[in-house]
């Protein structure tokens, strides 16, 4: 393709040179014979064999020049156009290279023209692939990793139940019932995951009040709040929390996050939802006392199945999809989201534009 492409562009130059030479060769055969003739004859010098021998040598010449001219307009277009389609012959290559699974493959862009921006838009495509590759990978291992420990749990007492080595007791089915439970959770989360992604075609914007909206969700957990000992503050002014907005889908962050807060919250800490207004819409904050988490973490804390427990404890927490939830839902409805971390404090704050 790319030398079919190459011979195509030289082709471009053969009719541009062969009309060049044809207005020359005309120019010389009309006007600069005819005045040539004209000297002659005002010099009384016979012109038809010095006429006939100014045309042949002006045609030799002119043919020479047309050779010379061809020649080095090819070499030069060839080279020229061959450097030029240089990067595309890269991008074919390395299209290869990430189709057969290396990610990593970038094209080397050493121009600012039309083709080292295709090049560079060309790696900035290969990036966003490669982050959804690695998404894609660590979704897998992460999925695997919550699953195999309800399962094995499952398995093992099923097994001790059919060995007749552990009694078929209510515990046990106790047991047996939150193994379940857990992952009918985890599935239930991966759903409104897979429906948080789609929500962007299917919001349906109405007035709301996410004061209010709050309160209920306050309401719902309250007794987690109460049985850890957390104090809980509000604070929205008059109107702050009145704006447009999905009613289900804001429930539904309002909830993770809240749900988040408690489940994180040390015994006897503080929690506190404070919303302002500003040029860019409602800013809504979720502050609770923990840990200091780190920078890093804070750049992945919105990731699915992240979770800054590295122990992954799931007495501290779900299966890490609840933020991913929240921003998927956020940036559907065009705000954006975030997480901050100052000494014994953690905010997570989103933007909802009205």
């Amino acid at each position: 393709m790319r030398r079919s492409l190459l011979w195509k562009l030289l082709a471009i130059n053969v009719p541009v040179i062969a009309a060049v030479v044809l207005v020359v060769w005309l120019t010389i055969e009309h006007l600069a014979a005819e005045y040539f003739s004209a000297l002659m004859a005002q010099y009384n010098i016979s012109p038809n064999a010095t006429h006939r021998m100014f045309l042949e040598a002006i045609h030799r010449y002119l043919a020479q020049a047309t050779v010379a001219a061809i020649a080095i307009a090819g070499f030069l277009s060839y080279v020229l156009t061959r450097k030029v389609l240089q990067p595309m012959s890269q991008m074919t290559e390395v299209t290869r290279r990430i189709a057969a699974g290396d990610y990593a493959a970038r094209v080397k862009t050493t121009s600012v023209d039309e083709v080292g921006r295709l090049g560079e838009a060309f790696n900035q495509m290969a990036d966003s692939l490669e982050q959804v590759e690695t998404l894609r990978r660590t979704m897998v291992s992460d999925l695997g990793h919550e699953l195999r420990t309800p399962l094995t749990n499952i398995r093992g007492y099923l097994e001790g139940l059919s060995d007749e080595v552990v009694p078929p007791s209510r515990e046990t089915y106790q047991i047996l019932e939150q193994e379940i439970l857990r992952l009918v959770r985890l599935v239930e989360s991966l759903q409104q995951l897979t429906q948080a992604d789609a929500a962007r075609a299917f919001l349906k914007r109405e007035p709301i009040n996410l004061a209010d909206m709050v309160d209920q969700v306050l309401a719902m957990n309250r007794s987690e709040f109460e049985s850890r000992k957390i104090d809980v503050k509000t604070d929205f002014p008059m109107g702050v929390g009145e704006t447009l907005g999905d009613r289900d889908r804001m429930f539904q962050v309002l909830r993770n996050l809240i749900e988040n807060a408690w489940q994180y919250t040390p015994a006897g800490g503080n929690f506190r939802i404070a919303a302002t207004r500003g040029e860019s819409g409602v800013r809504v904050e979720f502050v609770n006392t923990a840990a200091a988490v780190s920078p890093d973490d804070l750049s992945h804390i919105f990731e699915r199945f992240f979770r800054a427990d590295k122990s992954r404890s799931r007495d501290s927490g779900g299966a890490g999809i609840g933020l991913s939830i929240v921003k998927e839902l956020i940036q559907a409805h065009g705000g954006s989201v975030g997480a901050d971390s100052d000494g014994g404090e953690v905010c997570f704050w989103f933007v909802l534009p009205d």
